[in-house]
């Protein structure tokens, strides 16, 4: 395999701005980059695809989600450098099949699509099953020393915070939801940061190794309200979510992955971390605030 071939696993919200960032990277010199993708018609994918090419990125038809272990296998052997960036939509058991057929193609340095909160604090039992599965993907990968891991912890994506299904800011953007209490806090990071950040590490990091924290910014969800609040230049009303009202609710409609989430935020455990003390800190990368993205993304 070449020494310094890079295979990006999907080219959706998270994969497709990592690969811009691998491809604009002063260091990526000779670096050969792929995308595995499935084969699609879709016109706006073909474009996307031809956006790629025109960076000098080839494309892998693959398909994570219904390929077998032995199959990927096979189509993960000629790379060096393998970074996971899609599964929300996959069935339980693919991101361990699919680390495992990493391990098995001898893979020298893997990053997981573990893009999110710290797994190791949270701990089994969470409210969110699928943190599950993250868990026993991190053990699998401690349980060997062939191939170098890295992953990133990134908190929550910044637009996820303001997303009007997840509750905490409301469509209408009148009012604001604190997830356990007001001084609870919580990591968020961009997608476009995270690519920054992460074709950082592939590029020009190659000794980090182990569980690698970034942030764009922690927040409490009082100061949450005090950014929506001077962005839109307007009141907004202000309301706490206990633990125990979003466990109640939660118990009400167990199914619901996003009331899920919104009980393990409001435990706080795992979900916040130090910006100061973030790789993207020491490498003095600049990243997006709240601020900064309410200002360019919230509107009157």
């Amino acid at each position: 395999m070449p020494f310094n071939s890079i295979l990006v696993l999907g080219a959706g919200e998270l994969g497709t701005p990592v690969l811009q960032s691998l491809a604009s990277h002063p260091k990526r010199a000779d670096s050969p980059i792929t995308v595995m993708l499935r084969f699609t018609s879709d016109p706006a994918k073909q474009s996307l695809i031809s956006s790629f090419k025109a960076l000098d990125i080839s494309i892998l038809p693959g398909d994570l989600g219904n390929a077998s272990e032995d199959e990927l296998t096979a189509l993960f052997a000629p790379f060096h450098t393998i970074i996971g960036c899609t599964g929300m939509a996959f069935p339980v058991g693919s991101q361990l099949k699919i680390a495992r057929a990493v391990l098995a193609a001898k893979t020298p340095r893997y990053f997981p699509w573990q893009f999110g909160v710290d797994y190791d604090v949270i701990g089994p039992g969470s409210s969110q099953n699928l943190f599950a599965e993250q868990l026993e993907v991190r053990a699998l990968l401690r349980n060997q020393t062939a191939t170098r891991w890295v992953i990133v912890s990134t908190g929550m994506f910044t637009s996820f915070l303001f997303e009007p299904s997840f509750g905490v800011v409301n469509a209408e953007r009148t009012a604001v939801h604190a997830l356990g209490s007001w001084e609870n806090k919580v990591t968020v990071t961009t997608p476009n940061d995270i690519g920054l950040v992460v074709a950082e590490l592939v590029l020009d990091a190659p000794d980090a190794e182990g569980v690698v924290f970034i942030a764009g910014d922690t927040i409490t969800y009082g100061r949450l309200a005090e950014v929506v609040a001077k962005t839109l230049g307007k009141p907004i009303t202000k309301e706490e979510w206990t633990v125990d009202f979003l466990r109640t609710q939660l118990a009400e409609d167990p199914d619901n992955g996003l009331k899920k989430y919104q009980v393990v935020f409001a435990e706080g455990r795992g979900v916040s971390w130090d910006v100061d003390k973030s790789f993207n800190v020491q490498r003095h990368l600049k990243l997006m605030n709240v601020e900064e993205w309410a200002k360019a993304n919230l509107h009157t």
